[in-house]
């Protein structure tokens, strides 16, 4: 599965990005609980350079929770600083605060030294779809920020203040120019971060069973009231799914295309379970 995806606005956002950076004072980097590495823009790293920076790992209910705490510790071994949150609920947002103040520590006080005593800027960065601006309004306490379930509804730079002296940029969701692992796609395009529009429902929906019947069986198993999946393939498996479900077409023939939709939907909403993507290496 071959995919490019770089629209015109995500080629603006890298350049606001690189403008923008003279005047913020800290990066927050959000990126998908589910699929940590591979939501990380590796553009961003070149735009952002040495600024302070801290990862903000969201939708952190819907990922496997012992995952998830193998990755903080991952992270923490590469000297960056994260945390888990869900924007949703707002749990774990209490701590962002204290992340800030640590990325910052050195900053501020160079600032007190000189007699500085002014707002911070933050910019908030990421991919599509990986709940930017649902974590500034939750932050703020207000609809501040546009927000959507659909990849890229911020199209704009937008200016936050909070009450307690933070300003945070609210960067449009960017992705780069080309992925060069077909993994690294098939996840994002796994969590919706791809617009399924451009994709091959069907042949997603395989791939995605291919690595729940490996690493999540059991989910598997219960959601769909299946019998056995680790050795099937993944058409197989998406075969059963229609019969348990009774997705026909006319002449008995199987609605693959609808069943394909279900299974994506039925992830994305965490209906098959708290499911991480990948791992980090040596986990």
């Amino acid at each position: 599965m071959n995919l490019q995806w770089f629209p015109g606005h995500m080629a603006k956002t890298r350049k606001l990005m690189a403008q923008s950076l003279k005047i913020v004072d800290v990066v927050a980097e959000l990126v998908d609980a589910r699929l940590p590495l591979s939501s990380r823009n590796p553009e961003i790293d070149k735009i952002v350079g040495n600024k302070p920076r801290v990862l903000i790992l969201n939708k952190a209910d819907m990922a496997d929770e012992k995952a998830t705490k193998a990755w903080i510790e991952y992270f923490k071994k590469q000297g960056i600083k994260s945390i888990a949150v869900n924007s949703i609920s707002g749990k774990g947002l209490e701590k962002i605060g204290a992340l800030l103040d640590e990325a910052l520590a050195e900053k501020r006080e160079r600032d007190i030294n000189r007699g500085i005593n002014r707002s911070v800027k933050m910019m908030v960065c990421g991919i599509p779809n990986v709940g930017k601006s649902s974590i500034i309004n939750k932050i703020a306490g207000r609809a501040g920020a546009k927000t959507g379930d659909r990849p890229g509804v911020t199209k704009s730079q937008q200016w936050i203040r909070l009450k307690d002296g933070i300003e945070m940029l609210d960067m449009p969701g960017v992705l780069w120019p080309k992925f060069d692992s077909e993994q690294v796609a098939l996840r994002l395009a796994f969590t919706g971060a791809i617009k399924d529009e451009i994709m091959d429902v069907e042949e997603l929906a395989c791939y995605l069973l291919d690595y729940l019947k490996t690493e999540y069986p059991m989910a598997l198993m219960e959601r769909y009231k299946l019998e056995i999946v680790e050795d099937k393939m993944g058409y197989e498996i998406l075969e059963d799914i229609c019969k348990k479900r009774g997705f026909l077409l006319g002449k008995g023939e199987f609605d693959y295309f609808r069943g394909a939709n279900i299974l994506l939907n039925e992830f994305r909403d965490c209906k098959i379970g708290r499911i991480t993507l990948e791992m980090p290496k040596g986990e």
